[in-house]
């Protein structure tokens, strides 16, 4: 599996570790930065991997900060993107069973590494489950009814 990784300077050590782990694991890693402790403005980083992932370029994309919701937050205004901000095992097993998740967000002041990586292996794991959760994703990118004439 390809996956696109991209961090702000806060959750920059969780995501060199997760980036080791996932490689060990035989995965293709495209990196999207950043490299660097010095802060940084973290749409800079995370709106690239989120449209890798839009683009099939990637299979899916995890995103770091401290954390996580501004991450979580941009790869979402990315259209095709549904990415997830996990802080436990079911939040991830749920995330892809019943949303189709893409892309996964962690907050490094939020959780262990150790909680980190065992959630980036659920998420990487878990199949969608389909049948009414398909349905139900197909109506988030709907345009609303039209209002009733009045």
């Amino acid at each position: 599996m390809n996956i696109a990784i991209a961090c702000d300077h806060a959750g920059l050590d969780y995501k060199r570790r997760i980036k080791q782990h996932l490689l060990d694991a035989g995965h293709e890693v495209t990196d999207f930065g950043t490299e660097s402790p010095q802060p940084c403005d973290y749409p800079a980083f995370i709106r690239p991997a989120a449209e890798a992932v839009a683009a099939g370029r990637c299979d899916r994309g995890i995103v770091l900060g401290g954390s996580g919701n501004g991450e979580a937050i941009v790869a979402n205004r990315v259209a095709k993107v549904r990415c997830v901000l996990c802080w436990d095992l079911r939040s991830a097993r749920l995330g892809r069973a019943h949303n189709d998740a893409n892309v996964l967000s962690l907050g490094q002041r939020m959780i262990s590494i150790e909680a980190a990586l065992e959630i980036v292996d659920v998420f990487l794991a878990t199949a969608f489950e389909g049948g009414r959760h398909g349905r139900r994703l197909a109506m988030i990118d709907q345009p609303p009814p039209a209002a009733p004439a009045e």
